[in-house]
Parts: structure tokens; sequence; C-alpha cells
């Protein structure tokens, strides 16, 4: 009878609470599962966001001075390295992911789009969202 009582009262103050399986938190999403690839699509979404702005409103910006590049790094590039060292991807669809947005803003450039992203990269004095993750670690 004991028990009985003890279980019962401590199911008098359990609180049955929601499962939730993704959630924001200080700006990052964080899933059940503990899995960054939310995280990934989300600043994607968003860092595409900001670069189609760019695009369409700096149409006046020469090119050629490599000032999109100089948006891109002021801009966007914030989205997708905020917080980047709590939820780093790790598996190669999240990193690719990340590095569409670096290579269309790359790709911007006059003469830059039909060469290839790694010497994009060179040629802008820029490094792969990749090894700018490595070297914050």
């Amino acid at each position: 009878m004991q028990h009985d009582q003890l279980h019962h009262n401590s199911c008098m103050y359990t609180v049955c609470l929601e499962t939730i399986t993704v959630e924001k938190d200080l700006g990052v999403w964080v899933t059940n599962d503990l899995k960054p690839s939310e995280q990934c699509i989300q600043v994607t979404k968003k860092a595409q966001s900001v670069l189609g702005m760019i695009n369409r409103h700096f149409k006046t910006i020469d090119k050629e001075d490599f000032g999109i590049i100089g948006l891109y790094k002021t801009y966007v590039r914030l989205h997708l390295e905020y917080c980047v060292q709590a939820w780093a991807p790790q598996i190669e669809k999240d990193k690719k992911c990340l590095e569409k947005v670096q290579r269309r803003a790359t790709r911007m450039v006059n003469g830059f789009k039909k060469l290839p992203y790694e010497t994009r990269l060179r040629n802008l004095g820029i490094y792969s969202l990749d090894r700018r993750r490595l070297r914050g670690d």
C-alpha cells in the first residue's frame, strides 16, 4: 500500500511535457536528434535570401572591383557562420548545402561565372566555408 501511495503522489506532481522535434534557441535550430541538418537548411535559406536581395538591389556595384564579395562577407557569410562551433556540419550533404551559397556569391563576380569554384576562391582571396570552420576550431 505504501508503494502505491508514493507512486500516486509522484504522479500527482508530474507534468507531462510535449514532445518537440525542432526548436530555435538563441538563433540556432536544435532538433531532438541533435543533428545540424535543420540549422543548415534554415541558414542557407536566410543567406540565399540576403544574397538575392543584394543581387537585386545593388546592380550598380561594379562587380569588377569585387564589391559584391565585400557585401557577401558583410551581410551573408555571417548567417552561415553564426555560432557554427555549436552546430558545425559533419556530413557532406550539410556542408554542400552551406557551400552552395558561397559558390553562388563567387559566380556573381563579373567574368568568374565559368571558372571552377577553387579558382574563384583563390582569385578572390577567400577560403571555403569548410576551411574557415576548420581554422576557427
